[in-house]
């Protein structure tokens, strides 16, 4: 399998790579001229592409033409996750990788366990990770990590972004199958749009009553994840699952 890259430098028929990447395909790969990667321009484009050049820290490249990436689901997901301690929160971003989430935002509430501590050096360390997961795994966008919210109030402000914010809550609610039909329907004399989804996770310590209450009272559905309270590293990534196997984006 060619080895997959990301530049948004793309035009004309032509391509470059530079930086970190550029070094790993020239020196670590040791690539040669004429042979082939894929380059994604980070929104869905993919393109095959034969190294033509090596400059310094550059690779040049010819392109063929673009086609759509078949990696990206059809719906866009965002992930708000309750800080957890400890490293649980970069093995949530790697594997929601995976499972096509594209935006990740954690938060803190009432009853999360870690504390604010050197944000923005953990948020650069993070949206690595993100990018790493993302040529792994083959997808075609970068998702990204947004620094946390400050508390959950800060997170029920941002609600009306989405066409469906789905709120899971220990004490159970809704079927996530029936809201997500709804959602999926088509509404009569409307163009077809990519759903925009946001899903909401607490940490260790879960979410107090009156969480549960704002976020119903923002607009979020109330959704249950069975008989078993899973642990806050655990949830994000069965919701991610649950939520792409009914939409059909893990057929």
């Amino acid at each position: 399998m060619p080895h997959r890259y990301f530049t948004t430098e793309v035009c004309n028929g032509t391509a470059i790579l530079r930086g970190k990447d550029a070094h790993h395909l020239s020196h670590v790969m040791r690539a040669k001229i004429g042979e082939t990667v894929i380059l994604c321009d980070g929104k869905a484009i993919e393109y095959t592409a034969t190294i033509t050049g090596f400059v310094e820290d550059t690779v040049e490249f010819t392109v063929e033409e673009g086609y759509p990436s078949t990696a990206e689901p059809d719906i866009e997901v965002t992930l708000y996750t309750g800080y957890p301690k400890q490293n649980k929160l970069e093995d949530i971003i790697r594997h929601g990788v995976e499972l096509g989430c594209t935006h990740f935002i954690p938060f803190f509430s009432r009853y999360c366990v870690a504390a604010p501590k050197k944000e923005e050096q953990k948020n650069a360390r993070y949206n690595k990770i993100a990018v790493e997961a993302a040529k792994q795994c083959g997808r075609g966008i970068l998702p990204e990590v947004k620094m946390p919210l400050k508390n959950f109030h800060e997170v029920c402000k941002e609600f009306d972004q989405y066409d469906l914010v789905l709120f899971f809550y220990e004490c159970g609610g809704s079927s996530l199958r029936m809201l997500l039909e709804e959602a999926q329907a088509p509404l009569p004399c409307c163009n077809a749009k990519q759903l925009k989804i946001a899903v909401i996770t607490g940490s260790e310590g879960g979410f107090a009553a009156e969480e549960a209450e704002a976020a119903a009272n923002a607009g979020a559905k109330t959704v249950g994840l069975g008989p078993r309270i899973l642990r806050c590293e655990t949830a994000p990534l069965a919701v991610l699952a649950s939520v792409m196997t009914l939409t059909g984006n893990l057929e």
